[in-house]
């Protein structure tokens, strides 16, 4: 045990939940549900890939504050839907709705997801702190058992904030009866995890479990979560 710390603090999606491997089972089980997509897209797989394309640039305009929730909800299918040239708005509220239903019934976590929580559980006061809709994530943590493994779970609207500004982080702290000198986060995403925990003072673990090559300096990198067990 790292005596330093008492709080670690911890990235939902893409770190504990296998965002991929459940939005991938999402968005497939509504090419079935929805027959119009059958009808008019050739290549499900490339129909996903280009959702993928479009949704990771509407969320980086979400977390900039240039697209409110419903926004983002609805034009991330919108806008793939006009590249196979479906214009169908009654479609896309539906997708819209479907896809937030389906997803947090998802249960797929990383493998060593479980093993790291029980190693660390009696050890450390644990906690979530995420960018994503309330209540799909509580969802996604109900149904996948993992409550039980922490104290609080930070959103960003429950906080009014998004990672990484500081904000977020300073009302985890005061939530959480925490301090920053005793307090570690694991994140994959160096954008909003890694440099939204170094503008706090914050240690962090960088999650890349693709082990995609980047240039940022990080204070700890892991490529599978059973590695803290070497750091905590």
């Amino acid at each position: 045990m790292n005596n330093k710390y008492k709080h670690i603090f911890f990235d939902l999606d893409h770190t504990l939940w296998d965002f991929e491997s459940n939005s991938h089972e999402t968005l497939l089980d509504m090419f079935e549900e929805f027959s119009v997509l059958k009808t008019g897209v050739n290549d499900k797989h490339h129909f996903i890939k280009r959702y993928y394309h479009h949704n990771e640039i509407y969320w980086e305009q979400f977390r900039k504050g240039e697209l409110s929730r419903e926004e983002l909800r609805h034009i991330r299918f919108r806008t793939t839907l006009n590249e196979f040239d479906i214009d169908d708005e009654e479609l896309v509220k539906q997708l819209a709705v479907s896809y937030l239903e389906i997803l947090p019934t998802k249960t797929n976590l990383f493998h060593d997801t479980i093993e790291v929580l029980d190693y660390l559980t009696t050890k450390y006061s644990m906690h979530i702190i995420t960018n994503g809709f309330e209540e799909v994530q509580l969802k996604k943590i109900v149904n996948t058992g993992i409550g039980k493994y922490f104290k609080y779970i930070i959103t960003s609207e429950a906080a009014g904030s998004q990672k990484p500004e500081p904000a977020i982080f300073r009302f985890a702290m005061q939530l959480t009866n925490a301090e920053i000198k005793n307090s570690m986060f694991v994140g994959d995403s160096i954008e909003a995890d890694i440099n939204g925990a170094k503008a706090v003072g914050m240690d962090y673990v960088f999650y890349n479990p693709k082990k995609t090559p980047h240039k940022e300096k990080v204070m700890y990198e892991i490529s599978a979560l059973s590695e803290l067990k070497k750091i905590l």
